[in-house]
């Protein structure tokens, strides 16, 4: 009989984060869990504290995926780099920015906060005091999580592929081009595969770092 390897946090984390990827953040429980380590579910308790520590620790895992910006790049190459990277990394996994926005994580471990480190560094080389920097970073993380949820949501990239074929089809059915023809207009190019949301995403992100370069090294 093969001997089973030990849990820690990092293999429970792991596992944690692997069944929210496949099934969902509801689908994540102390008790599910459990059985797909294959483990009875006080045993969990030696390693997250609760089910708050588990999805702070999975979100924990994921910020350690995202690499942080070349120091030696130009500021602006370093504030793109890293809205990349993160939107990249979380296109992944995108339980993680649900969880964010949802207030379901507010984690604060080294691993999050020094993936955020190199962009606010850039930040206050390119002129920012504290307020503008704050509102910078705002944007960014606006942009970024903004982006994934829109698209985890159905809004964007092909439609119903998140929302629901049929559902999406009824809408478009239900619009009066005679009432709102900018928009059916526009719904009706997405749902012939005009949309990339990568590319809309990377087309944002140098609109925002264009007026961030007009406005560095002014106040609030």
């Amino acid at each position: 009989m093969a001997r089973r390897e030990p849990l820690n946090r990092e293999k429970v984390l792991d596992a944690a984060l692997a069944l929210a990827d496949g099934e969902g953040l509801e689908a994540l429980s102390m008790r599910r869990l459990a059985k797909t380590l294959g483990v009875e579910a006080m045993s969990l308790y030696n390693h997250v504290s609760n089910k708050a520590d588990l999805i702070d620790g999975i979100v924990g895992r994921v910020f350690e995926q995202v690499e942080p910006p070349d120091p030696a790049l130009p500021w602006p190459e370093r504030v793109r780099t890293a809205a990349l990277n993160m939107y990249r990394v979380f296109s992944r996994h995108p339980v993680v920015p649900l969880a964010l926005a949802t207030d379901r994580s507010n984690p604060t471990s080294p691993q999050v906060m020094g993936a955020l480190d190199g962009l606010v560094g850039a930040l206050f080389e390119a002129g920012f005091d504290e307020l503008g920097a704050w509102r910078a970073l705002g944007a960014v993380n606006g942009l970024v999580f903004g982006a994934l949820l829109l698209s985890t949501g159905g809004f964007t990239g092909a439609p119903g592929m998140h929302a629901g074929e049929e559902q999406v089809g009824i809408y478009i059915r239900r619009l009066d081009p005679a009432r709102l023809p900018h928009f059916s207009r526009l719904l009706h190019w997405t749902t012939e595969g005009g949309v990339d949301p990568a590319a809309d995403f990377e087309q944002a992100l140098d609109t925002l770092i264009h007026g961030l370069v007009a406005t560095a090294g002014t106040t609030g």
